[in-house]
């Protein structure tokens, strides 16, 4: 499973920031720094130190070498966020294809994901970066009304798990942000394309 390491490149970052600019081997190490993280598959964490570099010493040839890396590594940043995006959007559609089968065999949708393994699901599916989706199922109509023959219209309450929630998001795991970050809602089967995610219910109180 890959995770997103940030936390030693931001402390070098952070340390570096608190040195004199006045060493001269400071952007040389920063530059080959990043260009290790880059070869290990950190890129994004590449590119925030090059641009960095690139900021701090815009006359050194460290910055001029890592601008001519900050090309590779964008295009390659590209690649990879549109590829996990494809990721992201493939393990929804599983999910979502499991939810129709298991409502039309039971009425309703199951309380957590889980309930889809093993006869709809292998496993439950992940983000590419290890996160879980977040999953809420809930009743539309808690109260429905009910035309009784030759009668009043009644009230009966209503229990069935009819609609849910199915979010990834991002790398972040809160709403908002772009690139890997960005969120993903679907909403009854469909994705939600107006705006703001809407208001997510609490957890349905257990029957």
């Amino acid at each position: 499973m890959h995770r997103t390491r940030f936390a030693p490149a931001l402390a070098l970052l952070t340390l570096l920031a608190g040195c004199s600019s006045e060493d001269p081997r400071l952007p040389g190490n920063l530059y080959e720094e990043a260009r290790k993280l880059n070869l290990e598959g950190r890129s994004l964490e590449a590119r925030a130190m090059m641009k960095q570099l690139v900021d701090r010493y815009p006359d050194t040839e460290a910055a001029r070498q890592a601008t001519r890396d900050l090309f590779l590594i964008e295009a390659f940043v590209s690649r990879d966020l549109a590829d996990r995006q494809k990721q992201v959007r493939a393990a929804l559609k599983r999910i979502t294809d499991a939810l129709i089968r298991y409502r039309t065999k039971t009425g309703e949708y199951p309380e957590s994901l889980q309930g889809l393994v093993p006869e709809y699901l292998e496993q439950v599916p992940e983000a590419p970066w290890g996160h879980p989706f977040l999953y809420r199922p809930y009743v539309t109509r808690p109260v429905e009304e009910v035309q009784v023959k030759r009668g009043p219209v009644r009230q009966k309450f209503n229990t069935k798990l009819d609609g849910y929630y199915l979010a990834c998001l991002g790398t972040d795991g809160v709403p908002g942000g772009e690139g890997l970050a960005g969120d993903i809602l679907i909403k009854d089967g469909a994705p939600w394309t107006d705006g703001p995610f809407p208001p997510v219910p609490q957890p349905q109180p257990l029957r």
